[in-house]
Parts: C-alpha cells; sequence; structure tokens
C-alpha cells in the first residue's frame, strides 16, 4: 500500500525539492495535531518515511489510540531534506485518514458507553484499505464486524429476492456453509424478523427500522437471536436504538462518513 501511494505521489520523483536542495541537505519537522484527536497510523507514516529513504529517523511520540491535543506532536523526523518532503503528503495522507477513522469511532464508542451495545464498522470501505481503516476503528474503541464475504453468512434483501423466500435462503446457506459459520438474516419487517426466527438464524439483523420497531422485534426474538441493528443510526441518535436487547449497532458512517483528521507537517527553521 505504501509502495502504491508512493509510486502515484512520487513515482517520478520531487522536481521541486531537487531543484532546491543538495543531496547533503538535512531538516529537521514534526507532524502535530491540528484538532483534538485520535491518533491513528503513526506507524505506517514513519515506515512511509523509511521507505523513501532509510537514512530517515523517526521518531513516534503518541503511539495509535492515545489521544493528542490540538498542537500536540505526533513524531518527529530528520534526516535528508530531498527525501523527508518527498514522503511527506504520503505520510500524512495515511496518518490522516487513520486518525479520523479513530477520532470518529472515539466519539461512537464514547456514546453506546455503558450500553452494553456493541458499536461496529461495515465493509463499507475505501478500496484497498479496508485492514487499516477497520484497524482504525479498533484504535478509537469501536468493533470489526466481518471483514470479507467469507466470513459468515449474512443474507441480505437481494440474497432473499434471489432464492425466493427467506427460509428457503437460509435453508441453502445452513446446509452449504461450515459447521462454524453463523447465519445471519437482514430482517426490513416485522414478518421477516418471525421468519428469521422460525429459520433459526443465529445473528436477526434490523435494518432500517425505527426504535419503536427494534423494540417490537426485540419482543418476538425474546433472546433466541443476537440484534443487529443498522441503517440510519447517527452519533446524536445512536442512544435510541442501544436499547435492552439490542447487541450490536453497525455504522457505516465509522468508515466512510469520517472527515479526514487535521495534521500538518513542520519543517524546523534551518540554521545553515
Amino acid at each position: 500500500m505504501i509502495d502504491l501511494a508512493l509510486e502515484e505521489d512520487a513515482g517520478l520523483g520531487d522536481l521541486t525539492s531537487r531543484a532546491i536542495f543538495s543531496a547533503s541537505h538535512r531538516s529537521r519537522a514534526f507532524i502535530s495535531a491540528g484538532q483534538d484527536l485520535v491518533v491513528c497510523g503513526a506507524e505506517v507514516a514513519a515506515r512511509v518515511f523509511t521507505r523513501v529513504d532509510p537514512m530517515l529517523k523517526v521518531r513516534v511520540v503518541r503511539s495509535d489510540g492515545a489521544a493528542a491535543k490540538r498542537g500536540q506532536v505526533i513524531l518527529r523526523v530528520d534526516g535528508p531534506t530531498i527525501s523527508l518532503l518527498t514522503a511527506e503528503r504520503t505520510a500524512l495522507n495515511f496518518l490522516q485518514r487513520l486518525s479520523g477513522i479513530a477520532t470518529q469511532a472515539r466519539r461512537f464508542a464514547a456514546a453506546a458507553s455503558g450500553s452494553g451495545v456493541r458499536v461496529v464498522d461495515t465493509r463499507k470501505t475505501t478500496p484497498g484499505f479496508r485492514a487499516l481503516e477497520k484497524y482504525a476503528v479498533r484504535c478509537g474503541g469501536c468493533h470489526n464486524h466481518r471483514s470479507s464475504l467469507g466470513e459468515h453468512v449474512l443474507i441480505k434483501d437481494n440474497h432473499i429476492a434471489a432464492a425466493g423466500s427467506l427460509g428457503r435462503a437460509v435453508e441453502r446457506a445452513r446446509g452449504a456453509a461450515p459447521h462454524s459459520a453463523k447465519i445471519e438474516v437482514e430482517a426490513k419487517t416485522m414478518a421477516e424478523v418471525r421468519a428469521a426466527c422460525r429459520a433459526r438464524a443465529e445473528v436477526i439483523l434490523l435494518d432500517n427500522m425505527t426504535p419503536a420497531q427494534v423494540k417490537a422485534a426485540v419482543t418476538v426474538i425474546a433472546g433466541r437471536a443476537v440484534v443487529e441493528v443498522s441503517g440510519g443510526v447517527t452519533l446524536a441518535t445512536l442512544t435510541q436504538w442501544a436499547v435492552p436487547g439490542v447487541n450490536v449497532i453497525s455504522v457505516g458512517a465509522l468508515t466512510h462518513s469520517a472527515p479526514s483528521a487535521d495534521l500538518s507537517l513542520t519543517v524546523e527553521p534551518s540554521r545553515r
């Protein structure tokens, strides 16, 4: 991932830096937070610098998962100026994106604190970045849903439509899936909730239901399955769905709508 990002940004070299500085010119710099945030991607950023040039020396000041206040230093780097500036944007891109997700996740984790509900992400991630983005979710204090289609069975509306019925889809999945794979079924209506219970689904995902509908569905399920809620849940409304009987709330916004964190690299003035 680092090589791909560097090829995209610096595959032809850094024309500006090479025009201004000699190969022997050295600088010191630091990356600092422009807002209160949760750090994530510090080690990735460090590896960007050393991937560009092993002569760059990096010291991570605040590790992944740590809270940082505006103005606090995240990492320091010194070495050849051309290499330092060549790596700058790529290192910041990783650090800003991942810290933004971790910061968003920390807010959701705080909102769910004490409810007993686990807030999880989804597969709505940047293509190619899923492993890092789900790591950032964990750094922020939330949890991961499945990381790929192969982890467990999740029967959604289109599976049901193509199979002909919810019950038929569950029957076929149970007959073919490994014995260790849980069967999760998405339900949009109370009729589908009842059908999922009859089919003995281990997990029932209540999709885009109102808080009142969720409470009614929890009563119908009556502990026979893990209850997941998804769709329409925001940071401001999370507590409306975090009701007794709900075990998991999945939030795509943890990754797909997290704003990049405000971080910047500052080169210390040269003494030359």
